[in-house]
């Protein structure tokens, strides 16, 4: 009998090790706080992170070293009563880079200004496609999201079923509800959430996303290996990116990319050769000109 209970034991223990694909830092601040019990606020952080980081969101197993590490900061900035709050979102994942001790952040995404509803006890649900409530749907779009993102970084475009489940998450909302449809609509400012997953799946982004595929798996992962070549293949990559936001300017997808690697960018190149300095300098202002005095280190 004890031999028994061991292994069911044993066997529980091993499916939450391998089997969740989420290693996400969760954290809830409530620097002002008027009209909720502070103590929901701990109860809010952990429940985000059970969500998170034990539900199964893919088909696929995970040992625990290849878990998706991440952070996800929560501000509340507002409780007009004790169970609805208005917030700023920053949701960010990194990737391991192969043969280093170096982690590449791969998103970092802002929502400001988020309205939802909470009370101790509530059950936070993976549904995509029909609309719980509000917290339910957005975390549910971040997890696949940050899915998406990490996948295209192993596989040319494999990350197109999570930015696809993102996208129900999405159509699910209801647009009649003002309140509930807020952030997720086209109508909306253009780095809501329903133009973050609509840009990343347009079919003028797939060279982009391929090319950050690039950049990854024959760069990045590389390094250590061959420097030199490994810094030419992201320079073609930057260029390929550039020719996507010439026939898709401002886009919402390149805004994130330069977010997310404009600092990693930067630390890369600025030991190059003046040459190729200079040739990521011209790619990277285009790209990012409302930052372009960051890359002054590049002239």
């Amino acid at each position: 009998m004890k031999k028994i209970l061991f292994l069911i034991i044993f066997s529980i223990y091993s499916f939450l090790t391998v089997a969740q694909e989420l290693n996400i830092n969760v954290q809830v601040k409530a620097p002002r706080v008027v009209n909720a019990d502070p103590r929901v606020f701990v109860t809010l952080e952990k429940e985000i992170n059970e969500f998170l980081n034990y539900t199964k969101w893919t088909d696929d197993d995970f040992e625990d070293h290849e878990k998706i590490e991440g952070n996800l900061n929560i501000t509340i900035t507002e409780d007009p009563s004790a169970t609805s709050f208005t917030a700023d979102f920053f949701i960010q994942s990194i990737r391991p880079v192969y043969n280093s001790n170096y982690k590449s952040p791969v998103i970092n995404m802002v929502d400001n200004g988020v309205s939802f509803t909470y009370q101790e006890s509530q059950p936070i649900e993976n549904n995509t496609n029909i609309y719980v409530d509000q917290l339910s749907s957005m975390l549910t779009y971040y997890a696949y999201m940050i899915l998406g993102y990490d996948y295209d970084s192993f596989s040319s475009l494999g990350g197109d079923r999570y930015f696809a489940l993102a996208q129900d998450v999405v159509n699910a909302i209801p647009s009649d509800n003002r309140s509930a449809s807020r952030g997720w609509q086209a109508a909306g400012n253009r780095f809501n959430k329903y133009w973050r997953v609509e840009n990343v799946m347009n079919p003028k982004v797939r060279p982009m996303r391929q090319a950050i595929h690039e950049y990854y798996i024959s760069a990045m992962d590389q390094m250590t290996i061959d420097l030199d070549k490994s810094k030419a293949i992201i320079v073609s990559a930057l260029n390929t990116i550039q020719g996507v936001n010439s026939v898709y300017p401002n886009s919402v997808a390149m805004q994130m990319f330069v977010d997310s690697k404009r600092d990693e960018i930067i630390e890369i190149f600025k030991g190059s050769s003046k040459g190729q300095q200079k040739k990521v300098y011209d790619i990277m202002v285009k790209l990012d000109p409302a930052q372009a005095s960051e890359y002054n280190v590049l002239r």
